[in-house]
């Protein structure tokens, strides 16, 4: 299992295919050289967090160059966001299975580790995330940084948010990603396996930290998304379908009072 944001191996392969159209032998060079440095590439450029803490990338600060437009960004008065309120009060502290339940149900319906949709009310004021070359803060950023990244078409489908009995106070999603990137003229990945750590605050109970993995290495992701046909053969096969499950918002437990 690799310890690199799923992510950050998109922003390797999507160099690699801007660079196509330049002196080959420079690409080649590129390429490798990009390859023996997947571990310090981050998620997030500069230019589309506005709340960066960290930053010490050329290449990614290159990339943005090439990421498409939003709608605000091209003139357009439209917030693709603007229906969530990041100033709504937090949600009171729960147990660590309970939360883990509510989070299970929320990111299966709204999918926001690539749509942006997150639900502000579980993460703490000073949630980070973070990446060999990139240390962010607040959600708000990583949510827009989210949805300028991915294409409509992409998935985050949840296998399984579970209290992780290894790790104190965290809470691991699984799950399946699929779908595009908004680089370029778009570029679509092969669906690959991801691990999301989420660090809960002992004193909040609200989430204050987050880290992603994945189940393949990113020479894999590169491979699969520039020669599509060596997928099953040179690089592993797609991560098999995920299977519907039924996800339902924990019940409110009520107090009864007078009821012996």
């Amino acid at each position: 299992m690799a310890y690199l944001s799923p992510l950050s191996s998109l922003l390797i392969v999507a160099v690699a295919v801007v660079s196509l159209p330049t002196c080959s032998s420079f690409q080649t060079a590129q390429t490798r050289t990009l390859l023996s440095r997947q571990q310090h590439t981050p998620l997030f450029s500069k230019d589309e967090m506005s709340n960066v803490d960290e930053y010490r990338n050329g290449v990614t600060e290159f990339l943005s160059n090439f990421m498409q437009r939003t709608p605000q960004e091209a003139g357009e008065n439209v917030d693709p966001l603007g229906f969530i309120d990041f100033s709504a009060p937090k949600v009171g502290k729960m147990s660590l299975e309970k939360l883990a339940a509510t989070l299970d149900a929320e990111l299966y319906e709204k999918e926001w580790f690539v749509t942006g949709n997150v639900n502000p009310i579980y993460f703490g004021d000073d949630f980070q995330f973070q990446d060999p070359d990139v240390k962010l803060t607040g959600i708000e950023d990583y949510a827009r940084g989210v949805k300028k990244l991915f294409s409509e078409d992409s998935r985050a489908q949840i296998i399984s948010c579970e209290v992780n009995t290894a790790i104190p106070n965290t809470i691991t999603v699984t799950w399946r990603l699929s779908g595009g990137v908004n680089i370029g003229p778009g570029l679509q990945i092969k669906p690959y396996i991801c691990y999301t750590d989420l660090t809960v605050d002992e004193n909040s109970g609200l989430v204050v930290f987050q880290e992603d993995k994945f189940d393949i290495p990113g020479w894999d992701i590169l491979l699969s998304a520039l020669f599509p046909f060596l997928i099953g053969k040179v690089t592993a096969p797609p991560a098999p379908e995920v299977e519907p499950r039924v996800v339902k918002m924990p019940v409110e437990e009520k107090k009864l009072f007078g009821i012996f």
